[in-house]
């Protein structure tokens, strides 16, 4: 399936792939290869994930985990297409990015 990341979502990725790579010579493309490694096995998998919880919306809104870094991806799967709405650090201002999701909402 199509995936994408939300213009936000890519901005995040660069400024968090900056962060790792002041820390450690390797470490920023190491995280950017976590993040690719993802979005491979949600646009193989899209409906293999949990929806997010304590967030209800139509369609869902899936959680991938990374399991090298302390991110989470949210995303929607809307047009046949995967759309990534953040690249959020799971510690850090929880739900910023739901805003993201409204041009997705499905009316009743």
């Amino acid at each position: 399936m199509l995936t994408r990341l939300h213009p936000s979502a890519s901005m995040e990725l660069d400024a968090a792939a900056d962060w790792y790579g002041f820390r450690g010579p390797e470490l920023g493309q190491v995280f950017i290869e976590e993040v690719r490694k993802a979005l491979r096995v949600i646009a193989d998998q899209p409906g293999t994930f949990p929806v997010w919880p304590g967030v209800h919306h139509t369609p869902p809104i899936h959680r991938f985990l990374l399991s090298r870094f302390p991110f989470a991806l949210p995303y929607i799967v809307a047009n046949e297409r995967v759309v990534v709405l953040a690249v959020a650090h799971i510690r850090r201002r929880p739900g910023y990015w739901l805003t993201r999701a409204r041009p997705f909402l499905r009316q009743p």
